[in-house]
């Protein structure tokens, strides 16, 4: 964990800059025989986070946003960032407690701003129990109790989103087994999106 940080970023190498208070830590999963794949870390984060931020804040409305952040109202509040190295993963996540970064391509929100006052090292120990608890979920009962779990702490089906990279526009409809985002189109059919940046769409008058 870091107390402040001169070299943060996101995904698709985005700056993210530090603010005092905030939590900024990372945790290494040891990748062994039989675990699901590496890439569906990041649900499994998600989950501990969500269940975190519910437990310290339980009257803030935050949502998880496949594949990596939580949103308040829209507003990115935390992100999760993962490296791989061999059989390890490292898994990143910051999360704005008392402050929040100015981005050009989204807004931000900060939990503090929200009502709710974390001391972070609280934060921190929260977090970890439940990511221990998390990360045995994955590897004991497998994918399908986590999207179980991650589903409910999402923004709800219908949500109408975008995936950045192949300019696709559609609406949130679950996740598949192994993790994917379920994109529904206009026309009715479902695909399925492994990897992308997501971004969440206002909503059309009528749809």
């Amino acid at each position: 964990m870091a107390d402040r940080q001169t070299a943060g970023r996101g995904r698709l190498g985005r700056e993210w800059n530090d603010g005092q208070g905030n939590f900024m830590g990372s945790t290494v999963v040891h990748l062994t025989v039989g675990d699901p794949p590496a890439a569906t870390l990041s649900l499994v984060a998600g989950v501990a986070l969500a269940k975190a931020v519910a437990a310290l804040a339980p009257d803030v409305d935050a949502q998880l946003k496949w594949p990596n952040d939580l949103l308040i109202d829209g507003a990115k509040c935390a992100g999760i960032l993962m490296e791989r190295t061999g059989n390890s993963v490292v898994i990143g996540i910051g999360v704005n407690l008392t402050s929040a970064p100015a981005l050009p391509d989204r807004p931000t929100a900060t939990l503090a701003d929200n009502g709710a006052a974390i001391d972070r090292d609280h934060f921190a120990g929260a977090l970890g129990i439940a990511m221990m608890d998390a990360l045995w979920t994955w590897r004991q009962e497998g994918m399908a109790s986590i999207v179980r779990a991650w589903t409910p702490r999402a923004h709800p089906p219908g949500t109408p989103l975008r995936v950045s990279e192949q300019g696709l526009d559609g609406f949130f409809d679950g996740l598949a087994e192994d993790g994917a985002l379920r994109l529904r189109r206009e026309g009715g059919e479902t695909m399925l999106i492994h990897a992308g940046d997501v971004e969440l769409r206002r909503p059309v008058e009528g749809k």
